[in-house]
């Protein structure tokens, strides 16, 4: 009878491969848990570019504004801009787990194009300036800040573009929506970003 159990135990394993299957001790879903680690390491990035450029206002005392003064309206515009883009990125995750397929496109297309309007004046704006990163070391910093930020909008279009792809293909719906959850909260980031970013370069 103990014979017959072994034979049994082996076949019951045969159907298991790989790894154990990991045990998970938070109920936050893998993937939020990753874009949120993730999150947390970017903070730091950007952390070094602000203790960067306190010191170069509050330590060096480094003439502020790098030439004259910033465009606070243009930069402010963008602010509403990515604010607006923030809203139609939950709209667009609120509609997936609804499974409204019509918003959801809507949404996400609106995103992007809120998303693409404020790199393209952020771009105006350089060009408008009237200094360059080598100018002086204020100039090196706002170009570095702002420039970083913008960095993450372009990471963050190309998230926003391969989640409407698969919201069109119907691949997003109210079962399966981690994959525009997760571009989401990045996107979040990106504008709360954008608002730290504004108050500290074209306020303080």
């Amino acid at each position: 009878m103990e014979a017959a159990a072994i034979p049994a135990a082996v076949a019951h394993d045969d159907h298991h491969h790989g790894p154990p299957i990991a045990n998970r001790s938070s109920k936050v879903e893998p993937e939020v848990l990753g874009i949120l680690l993730f999150i947390i390491s970017e903070l730091m990035l950007f952390g070094a570019f602000f203790a960067a450029y306190f010191f170069i206002r509050v330590v060096a005392k480094t003439d502020w504004p790098p030439h004259g003064a910033l465009p606070v309206e243009v930069a402010a515009t963008n602010a509403v801009i990515l604010l607006s883009s923030s809203l139609t990125m939950h709209w667009t995750d609120v509609s997936a787990k609804r499974g409204n397929t019509y918003a959801m496109r809507v949404g996400i297309v609106t995103t992007f194009l809120l998303g693409s309007t404020f790199l393209f004046i952020q771009i105006n704006e350089y060009l408008s300036l009237g200094f360059n990163p080598t100018t002086n070391a204020s100039a090196s910093i706002f170009f570095g800040l702002t420039g970083l930020h913008g960095a993450h909008v372009v990471i963050g279009l190309l998230l926003l573009f391969m989640s409407a792809v698969r919201i069109f293909k119907g691949k997003v719906g109210p079962d399966h929506h981690k994959g525009l959850e997760v571009p989401g909260i990045y996107w979040h980031f990106v504008d709360a970003m954008w608002i730290i970013v504004f108050t500290t370069i074209y306020v303080l």
